[in-house]
């Protein structure tokens, strides 16, 4: 098994192993927490039940209320009633009774079907609905009794187009000489349905309506609790929640003594807490999935490409010239980074092939000046005797050639290993002059300018005898002119302009580039090809040097070198 995958490996068991351990130990902790949850939901949906069932009771209340002798409508009923009332008066309290029921019935809507019923009669009045056939408010299932009134459990309605459960209240209307007539109201449509539906989980979870003595006077789930068996014994009046025949139950008592249970049975309250708890495990199982997935992408998008950089920088340090094959990531960022450090690659190694080869150049032009100056020391001390002899002899013009050639090897010699400056250059320019002329014997006139700012410029020596020399072998005439201009700008610039008669391109690039070429010419022997190189080795790609000529046309030579410190100018 390879280091990676022993590291994904370790990271991999080093996460699932605590995971484990820890999802073991905390099983039943959490299992207590999950039923505690429950239980908690289930007591606040049936105290929310019993809430809104004494909400709709106390609405019965207050409507049968408003309906009773006391009330207005009780005192119209009471007109209808009375027999000595002429036909007109009875018209009269029948639709203001009907207009009074509307009005209540309308204002309260969680009101369902009213109407004033006769038990001696077994008749009803001024119901705002039709009643079923056998409508027998006696026979409901009673809840409990207060104050006259008889409020009766949830049951089907009497309402002829309602099957639905309703709450339902009866009260006396107390009329004077009739104890027979009652007000009937039931709830609304579907509010005790929804009332006993309510309900927060996903469970389902049955409700239980018990009386005061505890008998079942409704039940969801017949086949297990029948209404009429009495419900505390086989739990205890004072228990408020318990197990029972295979059902969890959870108990209130409103302040009327009736009671409201909710049940659910013991497979689904088990469900409920399994499905809890493979949601937690779920969820830490997708985190747990997350983490590694997490170090799997550090590794691959992070660690890996580091690695890889690490292996590189560790190649270019052993061996710097070294430039291998572009690595890859597969990732945009660290792709760039490594093609970035090869191309750094590259470019060192290309230095350090640079930096070799101008050494070597360094070393040919030191090697080739040492033997351009091997001659020049013997011959000032024979052309110091010539200068004598030549004074002594009346010879002005030997002298003259003699004192030239003297001082151009003087300046040869004399500076070896220093800087010389561009005064000095263009007096050692005079005096090659002077030699030329004289040997020669052709008159040609020789233009210098320079700025005074200029002359003190530190340069490589016998940069201008080349180029002025290449005028002179290049077809000048005595009527030929050579103009020398040295101005300063941001670098020094160095135009030598002839009349000549011009070279050809193909004759400019012989001069620059053929060693072998210059060799075999007179003159000094420093050729083009030296100031080229010179210029590569001083100045690198900083410096210039631009020749433009044709045939027959002359020829214009611009140098531009830029303007550094005197350390920098060794011959």
């Amino acid at each position: 098994m390879t280091l990676k995958k022993r590291i994904f490996l370790l990271f991999f068991l080093s996460a699932f192993i605590p995971f484990i351990s820890i999802f073991a130990i905390s099983y039943y902790t959490i299992d207590s927490i999950f039923a505690n949850k429950i239980d908690d939901g289930i007591r606040s949906s049936l105290q929310q039940v019993n809430s809104s069932l004494e909400n709709s009771i106390t609405n019965l209340n207050h409507v049968t209320q408003q309906l009773s002798y006391s009330g207005t409508a009780g005192k119209r009923l009471q007109q209808f009633l009375n027999p000595s009332s002429d036909i007109f008066e009875l018209i009269e309290a029948r639709d203001e009774l009907k207009s009074e029921l509307s009005v209540v019935t309308f204002t309260n809507p969680n009101i369902g079907l009213t109407l004033y019923y006769f038990q001696k009669e077994g008749t009803t009045q001024f119901g705002n609905f039709p009643i079923k056939d056998q409508f027998s408010p006696e026979s409901l299932p009673a809840l409990f009794q207060s104050y006259g009134i008889q409020y009766h459990s949830p049951h089907i309605s009497m309402n002829r187009f309602n099957d639905e459960l309703v709450l339902s209240a009866m009260r006396k209307v107390k009329l004077p000489g009739r104890e027979d007539v009652y007000i009937y109201v039931e709830s609304g449509f579907r509010l005790t349905e929804d009332i006993l539906g309510a309900n927060q989980h996903n469970t389902t979870v049955s409700h239980l309506i018990l009386d005061a003595e505890g008998n079942t006077v409704y039940s969801e789930i017949p086949r297990t609790i029948r209404v009429g068996e009495n419900f505390n014994t086989l739990t205890g009046a004072s228990a408020q929640d318990g197990i029972s025949r295979g059902y969890h139950w959870f108990k209130t008592s409103s302040p009327q003594k009736w009671s409201v249970v909710s049940v659910i049975s013991q497979n689904q309250y088990q469900q409920e807490k399994n499905q809890w708890l493979v949601r937690i495990l779920l969820v830490a199982l997708f985190f747990l999935g997350f983490t590694v997935f997490l170090a799997w992408l550090l590794w691959k998008m992070v660690y890996r490409p580091l690695s890889l950089f690490h292996s590189e920088i560790n190649s270019m340090s052993s061996n710097p010239q070294t430039t291998g094959g572009q690595a890859r990531t597969e990732i945009p960022e660290f792709d760039f980074l490594l093609s970035e450090f090869s191309n750094m690659q590259h470019q060192i190694g290309d230095l350090f092939t640079e930096v070799q080869q101008k050494e070597k150049i360094r070393a040919d032009l030191e090697v080739e000046k040492l033997l351009y100056q091997i001659n020049p020391h013997f011959l000032m001390n024979t052309l110091d005797t010539v200068h004598w002899l030549a004074v002594m002899n009346g010879q002005g013009e030997i002298d003259k050639l003699v004192q030239a050639l003297n001082k151009l090897l003087y300046y040869n010699l004399g500076k070896l290993g220093q800087v010389s400056t561009m005064q000095e250059e263009l007096d050692a320019l005079r005096q090659y002059l002077i030699l030329q002329q004289i040997r020669y014997d052709f008159e040609f006139d020789v233009r210098i300018t320079a700025d005074e700012q200029v002359l003190q410029i530190p340069v490589p020596r016998f940069i201008l005898q080349p180029l002025v020399e290449n005028s002179l072998y290049h077809g000048l005439s005595d009527d030929g002119f050579i103009q020398i201009e040295v101005t300063y700008t941001s670098t020094l610039n160095i135009l030598i302009e002839d009349n000549g008669s011009g070279m050809s391109e193909e004759a400019i690039q012989k001069l620059l580039n053929n060693r072998e070429a210059e060799q075999e010419k007179v003159g000094m022997g420093i050729g083009l090809n030296y100031v080229h190189r010179m210029l590569q080795a001083q100045y690198g790609d900083q410096a210039q040097l631009v020749i433009q000529s044709e045939p027959g046309t002359g020829t214009s030579m611009l140098l531009k070198l830029p303007i550094k410190g005197e350390d920098t100018h060794h011959d």
